[in-house]
């Protein structure tokens, strides 16, 4: 099975803008870029025959060429990654399309992996994304940055047969103080298509759903297509996507805690 990644990036951002050129230092104490740590991730999946980095902007195609990505240039009417994704995969010939997002550096090989193999034994999946149960800690970190107001990671909601029910900013299901019990499950921002269904996506009309939550995965569940919902493990690795410009310490702490360079 052929699969290629696919690294969407932009340069506006209302919460972040020019967030892909945003510098992080990892534990060497050398800082790269946003966009250069999350080439990086996606260069240590095994099982990928390209990784293109997807950008209408010039500065943000320019980092990317100077450390040796292959970079494809898009229009600038995409209005979120997957239609970004979209546009490249037309002139790719691959089994699986990846979307890993360039806000993602932390994003651990292993996850991707994970959605190929999903892939590869359930023919019948058109898209596929990763799910990570949420530990005490990370759950409290989800719920400080909704009390504080900063809009930041996804929740999914799984059906019994792991098809996602929602995806949500807000930290679902409802949090009343019990312990145990339903998982909360953190959405990781990458995505596994078909071609096929990357060539509907730009076609399905935008629902309110995906306006209000600004979720782009939801334009698949307000059409009907089912999204699988793959669990992976930790193994040991924090997870967190940089949003807002509050989660860089964040992330570099995590880097640095884990040797991550």
């Amino acid at each position: 099975m052929s699969a290629v990644i696919v690294i969407p990036a932009r340069f506006a951002s209302s919460r972040f803008p020019g967030k892909p050129l945003a510098e992080l230092t990892g534990a060497s104490g050398v800082a790269k870029s946003l966009i250069r740590r999350s080439w990086d991730a996606a260069m240590a999946v095994d099982g990928v025959d390209r990784v293109i980095v997807a950008t209408d902007d010039d500065r943000i195609a320019e980092a990317a060429e100077g450390f040796g990505a292959e970079v494809a240039m898009t229009s600038s009417a995409a209005r979120n990654g997957t239609e970004r994704v979209a546009e490249v995969a037309q002139g790719l010939d691959a089994d699986v399309i990846v979307n890993l997002q360039g806000d993602a550096p932390l994003t651990p090989p292993h996850y991707v992996e994970a959605l190929l193999v999903e892939m590869a034994r359930d023919g019948d999946v058109r898209m596929a994304t990763p799910i990570l149960e949420t530990p005490p800690d990370h759950l409290a970190a989800l719920i400080e940055d909704r009390r504080a107001g900063r809009v930041g990671a996804t929740t999914a909601v799984i059906a019994r047969n792991s098809d996602a029910l929602y995806f949500s900013k807000e930290v679902l299901p409802h949090q009343d103080g019990a312990t145990g019990g339903i998982p909360v499950w953190h959405h990781v921002g990458v995505y596994a298509y078909r071609p096929d269904a990357l060539a509907a996506y730009s076609e399905l009309p935008q629902g309110p759903l995906e306006t209000r939550e600004g979720l782009e995965q939801l334009r698949f569940l307000e059409n009907g297509w089912p999204v699988r919902c793959v669990p992976v493990e930790a193994r040991g690795r924090a997870f967190w996507e940089l949003n807002n410009p509050s989660d860089i310490p964040r992330i570099e702490e995590i880097m640095q805690r884990e040797g991550l360079e």
